[in-house]
């Protein structure tokens, strides 16, 4: 029997990291999911990320604790106010208050050392250009670069085996990412993509992620498994 290539997983435990981790199972890779703690004002979405990693199979699920205070200016992180009850054209114009400084540079980062320690040569993120466009670390120009970046920096990469970067959702829309991920089995229900849960972990249904998963269900045509405020 072939051994599978290992592929490590960015797994935050919201939707889009859920349906990338089923992608990889799917396309044959034994799964290493990574998570981080950094204090994030969601942090709820850790205990989902567990849940998702058990569900779909992997073989190992870590959680790196980082310093919050790298990450400070973020409404995510720091003592702002998660924007509400905003337009689709007031989410799709700027750089929005909830982007979290380098965050995926420093994720990837990390996903490439742990690929490096292990013999994989496969990484998966859940970016997406469609939903995400004010996000300047979820655009293809970015995935692009840093996979450059990681056959340029790495032991491995100069030798020869080479490195990918998956970003399977870069251009899909919330309700085809939700399709995919019904068709591949995932518990949408183990999922959460609220930015500012309340106590109880419900989720806002108020927040640009929350109004965003909500919009694309609705265009699935499916109902949303997780509970909501309102």
């Amino acid at each position: 029997m072939a051994t599978k290539r290992r592929g490590v997983v960015l797994v935050s435990g919201g939707l889009d990291s859920a349906t990338v981790l089923a992608i990889a199972k799917d396309a044959g890779f034994e799964l290493y999911a990574l998570s981080f703690d950094y204090q994030q004002r969601h942090r709820t979405e850790l205990k989902a990320a567990a849940a998702i990693a058990e569900s779909l199979g992997a073989t190992a699920h870590r959680v790196i604790r980082l310093d919050p205070s790298i990450f400070a200016g973020s409404a995510l992180t720091d003592s702002i106010d998660v924007p509400k009850s905003r337009s689709e054209q007031q989410m799709s114009s700027g750089i929005p208050v909830t982007y979290v400084p380098a965050r995926n540079t420093v994720f990837l980062a990390h996903a490439l050392g742990w690929a490096e320690v292990i013999g994989a040569f496969d990484i998966f993120i859940g970016v997406n250009a469609v939903d995400y466009s004010g996000y300047p670390d979820c655009r293809p120009e970015f995935i692009a670069t840093f996979e450059r970046l990681a056959n340029l920096a790495t032991k491995t990469g100069v030798e020869g085996a080479g490195y990918k970067i998956h970003a399977p959702l870069i251009d899909m829309t919330k309700a085809d990412i939700i399709r995919r991920a019904t068709s591949l089995g995932v518990d949408l229900s183990l999922t959460h993509s609220c930015y500012d849960p309340l106590p109880d972990g419900r989720a806002c249904g108020r927040c640009d992620s929350c109004q965003l998963r909500l919009h694309g269900f609705r265009e699935a045509g499916l109902t949303d498994p997780v509970k909501y405020a309102d």
